[in-house]
Parts: C-alpha cells; structure tokens; sequence
C-alpha cells in the first residue's frame, strides 16, 4: 500500500486525470501507454458524460483495429434483441449523454445506434472487410486524430 502523502492540489489534479489501466494475459494484445492530450488537457469534470464516453470509446476502437489484419475491420454486436451487427463507420456525441455509432450491417444496409451513456455496453468484433475494398477502414485511427480538432 502507498503510504505517501498528497498535498490538496496533487490531490485534486489525481482526481481529475483520467487513467487506463488493462491487464492480459498475452504479450501480444495493446499495451498501456500515454493517454493523447486530447483526452488528458480538459479535466474529465470539465466533460459530459457524451464526451468522456466518446473519448474513451475511440480509444477502444484504435487499440482494437490494431490486432486486426487487413482482411478485417471492426464492427459491434448488439446484446439483446435482434439488431444484429454494425459494421463502424462513424461515431458521434450529443451533449450531454447521447452517444451515437453510424454503420452498416453485414448486407451493406445504413444503420445507427443511439445510445444514453448509462445503458452503453459496446461489444467490438472483428468482422471481413468488403471484398471490393483494398485497404480496411481503420476508424479509431481516423476518430483519434479528430480527438485533438474538436478542442481547438
């Protein structure tokens, strides 16, 4: 146990940081590393739920594509009922507690889940990319690059 003492401000600030911390068993998977300063220059009470939801789903998404091959792309799953799976290709927040996800189904139909932060639960799969495209869309990779935009 840490027996070190905190001053009011360390205090403060350590509650205010936002930390990730993920444990696996395979050398393989994501490892922790720095959070981008899009995530960590607003203090996470300066946020609102969307946005903090936000932020650490496209977090989730980049550290998820980068164990996927090119052959794949990531997609979700919905529990419950029969909405079947969403192939990712967007996401979005509406301030204070919506969080929203724009894709396709495995037919290539639009679909969009609109989502209340306190019944989000997001399972990421891995799903074959479409066959006529060369390359897989990474959207993490596109969504963390915006993190930093929407601030300035």
């Amino acid at each position: 146990m840490d027996d070190a003492i905190a001053t009011a401000a360390e205090a403060v600030e350590a509650e205010a940081l936002p930390r990730k911390i993920d444990l696996h068993t395979e050398e393989s998977a994501p490892q922790n590393g720095p959070l981008p300063e899009a995530v960590t220059s607003k203090p996470v009470t300066q946020k609102s739920p969307a946005e903090w939801a936000h932020e650490r789903l496209v977090l989730y998404l980049q550290a998820f594509e980068q164990q996927l091959d090119n052959e794949h792309e990531v997609a979700m799953g919905f529990a419950g009922g029969e909405a079947g799976v969403l192939r990712i290709e967007g996401l979005g927040y509406f301030d204070p507690d919506i969080v929203t996800f724009y894709g396709t189904d495995p037919s290539g139909a639009r679909m969009q889940l609109i989502q209340h932060v306190s019944q989000l639960s997001v399972v990421l799969r891995a799903m074959p990319k479409e066959v006529e495209q060369e390359e897989p869309r990474r959207i993490g990779f596109r969504l963390a690059a915006d993190l930093g935009k929407e601030n300035s």
